[in-house]
């Protein structure tokens, strides 16, 4: 995976439980992981191609920072599958100028949003 100058290229999430992370992530979104030990667990691309992110166990989770937004193909069954694997759904599902979205927790406390172009 090439990175592009001046572009978001990792977002890195608090996580101080990295097995708990992932398997919310894994249930909720589909999300694979590249494992460096009990601390950290890399978020791979869905391309296959390298990574988009990490889960870290020494960073603390944050709400209230910046907001990484995911995109969905589906918002209502994108928000189950959040309720299904222990997130809390905090804002929405509101529309806004372009689309819908929704913010919510996971289990450690990060705060997400999920929006469609609908």
């Amino acid at each position: 995976m090439a990175s592009t100058h001046h572009t978001i290229d990792y977002i890195e999430l608090g996580a101080p439980d990295v097995a708990a992370a992932k398997a919310f992530y894994a249930a909720a979104f589909g999300w694979t992981f590249n494992d460096y030990g009990p601390e950290y667990a890399g978020i791979r691309a869905s391309s296959g191609d390298g990574e988009v992110g990490g889960l870290n166990a020494g960073c603390p989770a944050t709400r209230g920072g910046p907001l990484v937004l995911l995109f969905s193909d589906d918002l209502a069954a994108s928000e189950q599958a959040v309720r299904d694997a222990g997130g809390t759904v905090t804002e929405g599902p509101y529309a806004y100028p372009g689309g819908h979205r929704f913010h919510f927790t996971d289990p450690a406390g990060n705060e997400l949003g999920v929006f469609a172009t609908s």
